[in-house]
């Protein structure tokens, strides 16, 4: 869980770091991990593949996820790693919010947590809204990030119920790189020509946030409960903030500071409702 952790925190700052368009990166992060996966997937896992009828839900949760990364990965070249970071790992709050859009009655925690947090959201990009400009659209991003997030979390529950975990991310993260890869395309956005150093970030970005980390959280779902794995991944944004910070000189207010705090108290409430507990399924290879 360690390294889990350390691995998806190190994301917001290595695409930062990285000189080249947040939907460039976006889409090699996803192609190479593609590129990963296919030895395996089309071999070991071939026959599982050809079930068409399985893949629907692969699918869509690909799409949904490049929405994810076309919204979240840009944020971050627009508004600081911590805010990017806190904004985007809201996805327990959305969840709850589409749960209750559809009927669902939510426990009385959820409710409290999901209040929290959006609280906090607002106190957090209090002071991009007033600046306005790029941070104030980085911050809108990141929710959006966030909201699509949550879409692939729910669709990626439905799929794994008949595909493992590597036929399904392979499905999924080919279906994302494909739609990412005609974003940049329609936009004119360069795919290639970057520096060693930019070519370095994003290598580590695949290998670590994108295959590692969360491959770490899933190992661990084995041996510790699903709910004390949530609450740790959300030690995700104070470590991005630290990496900013030392890396990139990057500070926020104190307001803000109390924002995201206030943020993720309320997604750890949600978390950690009876309601949340009892639905909950274990983390899937997600993001960021």
């Amino acid at each position: 869980m360690v390294v889990g952790v350390a691995t998806v925190s190190s994301s917001g700052a290595l695409i930062v770091l990285a000189a080249a368009p947040g939907l460039a990166i976006a889409f090699w992060r996803n192609a190479l991990a593609v590129g990963a996966l296919a030895p395996i997937s089309l071999t070991i896992r071939r026959d599982e593949l050809r079930r068409a009828g399985t893949q629907k839900w692969s699918l869509m949760a690909g799409l949904a996820l490049a929405v994810h990364f076309g919204t979240w990965v840009p944020s971050l070249k627009l508004t600081t790693i911590a805010t990017s970071t806190a904004l985007v790992c809201a996805q327990p709050i959305w969840t709850g919010l589409f749960a209750a859009a559809t009927g669902r009655r939510l426990h009385v925690l959820t409710g409290l947590g999901i209040a929290t947090a959006v609280g906090g959201a607002v106190i957090a990009i209090g002071p991009d809204f007033r600046q306005g400009g790029a941070a104030l659209l980085g911050d809108v991003l990141a929710l959006v990030g966030g909201v699509a997030g949550a879409v692939y979390t729910l669709l990626g529950e439905r799929a794994r119920q008949d595909l493992t975990t590597t036929s399904y991310t392979f499905v999924c993260y080919g279906v994302c790189a494909s739609a990412l890869l005609l974003t940049c395309v329609l936009f004119g956005v360069p795919l290639i020509g970057y520096s060693a150093g930019t070519w370095a970030a994003i290598a580590a970005l695949t290998a670590g946030a994108q295959l590692l980390g969360h491959s770490m959280f899933n190992y661990a779902v084995h041996k510790v409960p699903a709910t004390t794995i949530s609450v740790l991944m959300l030690l995700e944004v104070p470590g991005a903030g630290l990496l900013g910070w030392l890396l990139l000189g990057q500070t926020l207010p104190p307001v803000a500071l109390a924002g995201i705090a206030l943020l993720l108290a309320g997604v750890a409430i949600v978390v950690l409702s009876p309601a949340e507990r009892t639905a909950r399924h274990p983390p899937q290879a997600s993001v960021p």
